[in-house]
């Protein structure tokens, strides 16, 4: 499954689907935030936090494939991303774009 942040394909004509979300939320253990606050204190990067948003993000994207697909589609243009802290320990994000079906150019 080609995944684009851009809107055409080199090479390519295709047919929108339509559109097609991937959407996950986090959090880390309470030792972990833990961590953080201190890490707060001293200033930093927070990895475990980096961690969390690297597999959101992952997440998202996997289940962003899993509806496209769903969809027929070989494709998903103009992929973006969309994230927000639920409370003070969680991480929602969201991966949409556009699902696109590849027309036979008779090649």
């Amino acid at each position: 499954m080609l995944i684009t942040t851009t809107e055409k394909i080199p090479g390519k004509e295709y047919e929108v689907l339509g559109e097609v979300f991937g959407l996950t939320t986090h959090s880390k253990n309470v030792f972990k935030n833990i961590g953080a606050n201190l890490k707060n204190i001293v200033g930093g990067e927070i990895h475990a936090y980096t961690e969390m948003l690297e597999e959101s993000r992952e997440t998202a994207i996997e289940r962003l494939k899993s509806n496209a697909e769903k969809l027929g589609a070989d494709a998903v243009v103009m992929m973006r991303f969309d994230s927000g802290s639920i409370g003070t320990d969680m991480q929602s994000v969201a991966a949409y774009g556009t699902a696109v079906k590849f027309k036979n150019t008779g090649d």
